[in-house]
């Protein structure tokens, strides 16, 4: 480790002498809603990427805003945790409305996802329950980086998603008290919430305090039919608990020290009330008429409650004269633990164990475990060499993660214990010539995995696995640029990689051949993907808007499928080529009126066969579509927001998913094996409102509806056949909001 230290700082050291690159830009829509204008800098500033506060339009690539604002809007129609995003971030795919994030994706690949700059879930076994780690009336703003970055570490192949906790911006003390009722108005849909904030702040110090907790009732569809509960987890019938405590200090000689400490501790549990009834789709002959999954009442013998409990601790130094510049050292420790629903699967049976299910099989429940503890350092020199414009930023990441999958009825290890250790060195310079500002950089990621020996399930055929440990080391780079045009319009071009682990717990746990050892696994090889993007924003005095296009490439991903023995997802590693344009505008048509709009377009290709590992033949071409498990629809969202008195507002909007077919084909020149691929998905419309009217006395009173016409649909990852996942989508729910400052 010391080596490695040595040579991460020598790293550090040398970039820091020659330009490098960036990664980001905006594509963020103004603020709505009443914010001061200290909110409204704050909002146009991002730490994401930088470590320290840059102004959005210095920064070349795509970045999206989300205000505290239009997390409200949204939280005044649902609770669930990635609806905003979908609301809000044009490439950022359809919610689950589930425990699960399962087919949510960042233009078409899997973002890392931060709460204050901790990753959230964990690359060694991405089992999608990395969104939903937090109540989200704690959080203050989200910023979006979209498209491949290394910035904040491995994983973000489709960008960065930062969730930043709350601050106190007044002086004094300030409590708000929020209680919310929903209900599709069956006898058990019913949900509340019941959240308490208090933020203090004083002189040299400052703390915030949250606790809440939700109650959510059983969901429906448009037809009344109860939603079926999730298979990877769900948020109907379940209780969701918070607790967030976050504390600072500033001192030196004028306050430009601080340390800061925050813990937070979320937990949400299904109740075990209900269980799924399985639906059937289409087909001419065993389901003419095709109904979606449902759930009953009941509890399935001996199981226990599916969860995401999620714990941690993050604390910061920052000096704001350190060398001239500004140092921060970031420690944390992260604790995940994730159950899932029972399933009785083939790949849970074993001849040795007695079946513990009335039919006779068993019955058995995955849980995975993830523990992380990492230290992030940067430093900041702006007028570099005493040159203005000229900015360095530099530091070293070090992360230790670790991970494992039981099946906890049996108490079986399914995907054995994986330990990832990375040291990380970077550096960033960026220059600013009159009105192009020019920056680039590099990352060095230098990590090893090490999983110890162990054997597969009987499924698998008990094949014994020798262990070992594989060594990463890529150096990603980046390099952009922006041009101010005017004071109304910039350009931007930018180029960044990501770095990926490729789900690891995956083709361990998939292992069926004799002989195997984990150095020889191809598909644990890293994701190496990179991004070319260009842009223009143009901000006016009542409107603004925002384009990018872009293209991902890697010459080893990954894509989703469906492994017709298990039902369950299966990894393919192969060439894959995602291309995207995208498009946000913002109307104030007087101080009473403001339209929004975004839409995206998104298509990737991929190969129908990966390279053999016996080297006879290469992967195939890009010729066969990457469908909805991957790459989400056109999507187009708009919203309207009428002021109708100073103190009340009302906004309507919409959210369309376009239906679309894909098709493709190939032959394989080694052997003449023919592939084909197709897919059609049915697109939707759904509408929401939501409406505040503020008092002086009582605070502000609420009423959101989602799914204003109760429009019946299936969601569009759920149109893809796939073990138990024919569901649909929330019908009408009518939402009661109150909140109560002082």
């Amino acid at each position: 480790m010391t080596n490695r230290l040595t040579a991460a700082i020598t790293c550090v050291l040398a970039a820091s002498l020659f330009p490098a690159g960036a990664m980001a830009q905006q594509a963020a829509s103004t603020d709505g809603g009443d914010q001061d204008d200290k909110a409204t800098n704050l909002d146009r500033m991002v730490v994401t990427g930088t470590r320290a506060p840059k102004a959005v339009d210095k920064i070349p690539g795509a970045i999206t805003l989300v205000s505290k604002e239009e997390i409200k809007h949204t939280l005044l129609v649902t609770e669930d945790a990635t609806a905003v995003l979908a609301r809000t971030v044009p490439g950022y795919s359809e919610a689950s409305q589930a425990m699960s994030n399962t087919g949510e994706n960042l233009r078409g690949r899997i973002a890392l996802r931060l709460f204050d700059g901790v990753p959230q879930g964990s690359p060694l076994r991405e089992g999608t329950r990395n969104a939903t780690f937090t109540d989200m009336g704690i959080v203050d703003r989200i910023e979006v980086i979209n498209g491949p970055s290394a910035s904040e570490g491995i994983g973000a192949a489709g960008g960065i998603i930062n969730y930043i906790s709350a601050v106190p911006r007044k002086e004094g003390n300030e409590f708000r008290l929020l209680t919310r009722y929903s209900t599709q108005f069956e006898d058990d849909s019913s949900g509340w919430k019941v959240g308490l904030n208090f933020m203090r702040k004083k002189e040299d110090y400052d703390l915030v305090v949250g606790a809440s907790i939700i109650d959510r009732g059983m969901g429906y569809d448009a037809e009344g039919r109860r939603l079926g509960m999730n298979t990877s987890g769900s948020v109907n019938d379940s209780v969701a608990k918070n607790l967030f405590l976050k504390g600072g200090y500033n001192f030196g000689e004028d306050g430009e020290k601080r340390i800061q400490a925050t813990y937070s501790r979320f937990k949400i549990q299904g109740n075990g009330n209900y269980i799924q009834i399985d639906g059937c789709r289409y087909d001419p002959v065993s389901c003419p008429n095709p109904v979606p999954n449902t759930s009953e009442r009941g509890h399935l013998f001996g199981t226990k409650a599916e969860f995401n409990d999620f714990e941690q601790v993050n604390v910061m130094y920052t000096d704001g004269d350190f060398l001239g510049g500004t140092l921060v050292l970031n420690g944390y420790w992260a604790d995940q633990a994730m159950r899932y629903p029972p399933e009785n699967g083939s790949d849970r049976q074993d001849p040795l164990i007695p079946p513990n299910g009335p039919d006779g099989l068993i019955w058995d429940q995955s849980e995975i475990n993830s523990d992380k503890r990492g230290l992030r350092t940067s430093w900041t020199r702006p007028q570099l060499f005493g040159v203005d414009g000229l900015e360095l930023r530099a530091g070293v990441d070090w992360v230790k993660d670790t991970a494992e999958q039981r099946l906890a009825l049996t108490d079986r290890l399914w995907v054995p214990p994986m330990e990832y250790t990375s040291v990380a060195p970077y550096a960033q310079l960026s220059y600013e010539i009159g009105p192009v500002t020019i920056s680039g950089g590099l990352r060095r990621e230098d990590g090893e995995l090490h999983v110890d020996s162990y054997t597969t399930t009987w499924f698998r055929g008990r094949k014994f696995v020798e262990g070992g440990t594989l060594s990463y080391a890529e150096t990603m780079k980046n390099l952009g640029a922006v041009w101010q045009i005017s004071p109304q319009w910039s350009a931007f071009v930018a180029y960044g990689e990501g770095f990926g682990l490729p789900n690891v717990g995956i083709p361990l746990r998939n292992v069926n051949t004799d002989g195997q050892s984990v150095k020889g696994i191809v598909d644990l090889q890293a994701i190496i993907v990179e991004n070319k993007e260009v842009g223009f924003n143009w901000r006016g005095d009542f409107a603004s808007m925002g384009a990018s296009y872009y293209q991902s490439n890697a010459d080893f991903g990954t894509s989703l499928a469906i492994d017709p023995a298990t039902n369950d997802f299966v990894l393919n590693r192969a060439p894959t080529e995602i291309k995207g344009f995208e498009f946000n505008g913002d109307l104030n048509i007087d101080d009473d009126w403001k339209l929004s709009l975004i839409y995206s377009h998104i298509r990737g290709m991929t190969s129908f066969w990966t390279a053999d590992t016996r080297r006879r033949y290469p992967a195939g071409g890009l010729n066969k579509p990457m469908g909805a498990l991957d790459v989400n629809p056109d999507k187009i969202v708009m919203s309207a927001r009428w002021k109708f008195l100073p103190q009340g507002d009302v906004t309507l909007g919409f959210t369309t998913l376009l239906s679309r077919s894909l098709s493709g084909k190939d032959t394989r020149p080694f052997d003449g094996a023919t592939f084909s691929y197709t897919e059609k998905t049915n697109g939707y419309t759904l509408f929401d409102l939501g409406l505040n009217y503020r008092t002086q006395r009582f605070g502000r009173f609420s009423l959101g509806v989602e799914n204003v016409f109760n429009k019946q649909y299936i969601l569009t990852w759920s149109q893809v056949p796939g073990f138990r996942n024919y569901w649909a989508g929330r019908g009408r729910m009518v939402s009661f909001t109150h909140e109560f400052t002082w």
